[in-house]
């Protein structure tokens, strides 16, 4: 498929650029918001360890339901409709877990603001698109640092805030960061409504497969399952690591639990520059087969580390290890760069977030059930590293040429 002409990022294109921004700002809050104030929101609303517990499981639990109704929504309401729904949902949760009095109503707060987070990261990359199909790489590389903003952001302002102004505000100021980012979607979403001609000019001239039909067919698609399956390795790695890094450091290599906790922030912030630059070579570069590679490579050598020696050098494991999800952004770009229309970059979206969350989810239970079953860190490791390997699949598939489209249509 020939290149999109390259126009001025600002053309016409003003609304749909903030609208991306401010929605990716606001992508992570409730992920990050809740676990540094949780002794605050303790005294107010008494939470067991397992009800913590059970927060911590929600993101993603819900990212990978949202996987399997965005592009559902998206066909009832259309992109832009779609995307006001979200993050009408992200408002009205922040609310609710604000106004909580019982762990009920925090619980149900979250789980409406995730589910509006979970539809965003579905529609984000058919968004792309759609308004920036010649500038692929660069929007994506861009949102995905702001979502990286939006993790941190909450993990810094919680504490301050809450002892300036109570829990309450501290959750609550996240339904205004939301609310700010509907506004261009509004706007979008009434002319997409004017003009519905104008929206679909970037569309190819190929007949399209209606998104329906895609969505149960995308299994026979080699191209679709390849990315599934290495957004899975990134995903069940990385939330295995949040849950599990810590008390591994601590175990294998006798750090403090506070220098356990700074580690896991080296883990977070290690992939963030190959993530601004990936997603950019990746829209460029024929094939996305080396960057796979490396990023499996990254994962492969942080655990090898951490097995063999694991009080040598923890601080470069732990970085090896972080960088490994750059998997993640080469998976938001190869979600357009390997469809050919948006309605396509929809189906393959949620086909792709809905298995990796999946997966994701079930990560660090299987590290604990291992954990448990063997008393140390070896099995543990060694499944993490094994999985890691899983995502060569991708890379070879990938390497090859190949639309989704195309091959549903043979």
């Amino acid at each position: 498929m020939p290149s999109p002409t390259r126009l001025p990022l600002w053309a016409g294109r003003t609304l749909a650029l903030v609208g991306i921004l401010l929605v990716a700002l606001s992508l992570r809050s409730a992920v990050a918001a809740i676990s540094p104030i949780i002794d605050e929101i303790d005294v107010d609303i008494p939470l067991s360890s397992v009800a913590i517990g059970l927060i911590g499981m929600l993101p993603p639990i819900f990212f990978a339901v949202s996987g399997f109704i965005g592009p559902f929504v998206s066909r009832r309401l259309g992109l832009e409709g779609a995307i006001v729904v979200a993050i009408g949902l992200m408002v009205v949760g922040h609310i609710l877990r604000a106004a909580s009095g019982s762990f009920a109503v925090l619980l149900i707060g979250s789980a409406v603001a995730l589910l509006g987070i979970g539809v965003c990261n579905v529609l984000l990359p058919p968004v792309v698109k759609r308004y920036f199909p010649d500038r692929i790489g660069f929007i994506t590389s861009t949102y995905a640092t702001l979502m990286a903003v939006s993790t941190a952001l909450p993990s810094v302002l919680a504490v301050p805030v809450s002892e300036a102004l109570g829990w309450r505000f501290s959750l609550g100021i996240w339904a205004a960061v939301a609310g700010t980012a509907i506004v261009p979607w509004i706007m979008l979403l009434v002319r997409h409504r004017r003009d519905r001609a104008a929206a679909l000019l970037d569309e190819t001239t190929e007949p399209e497969i209606p998104d329906a039909a895609l969505e149960g067919r995308l299994w026979r698609s080699p191209v679709a399952v390849a990315i599934a399956i290495t957004f899975s390795v990134s995903t069940i790695s990385a939330y295995s690591a949040f849950a599990w890094l810590p008390q591994i450091l601590v175990d294998l290599v006798g750090v403090s639990p506070a220098a356990s906790g700074n580690l896991l922030a080296l883990y977070a912030i290690a992939g963030l520059p190959a993530s601004i630059v990936a997603p950019i070579l990746v829209s460029r570069l024929r094939s996305p087969a080396w960057l796979i590679v490396l990023g499996v490579f990254f994962f492969v050598a942080g655990y090898l580390g951490l097995l063999l020696v694991p009080e040598t050098l923890t601080a470069l494991w732990v970085v090896l290890a972080g960088a490994g999800p750059i998997l993640f952004p080469i998976c938001l770009v190869l979600i357009n760069k390997r469809t050919r229309t948006h309605t396509g970059a929809v189906a393959l979206s949620g086909f792709a977030q809905g298995i990796g969350y999946t997966i994701g989810a079930f990560g660090p239970l299987l590290v604990g059930v291992l954990h448990d079953a063997t008393g140390g860190w070896t099995v543990p490791l060694t499944f993490l590293l094994v999985l890691s390997l899983v995502g060569i699949y991708g890379a070879v598939v990938l390497s090859r040429p190949g639309m989704v489209e195309d091959q549903l249509k043979r």
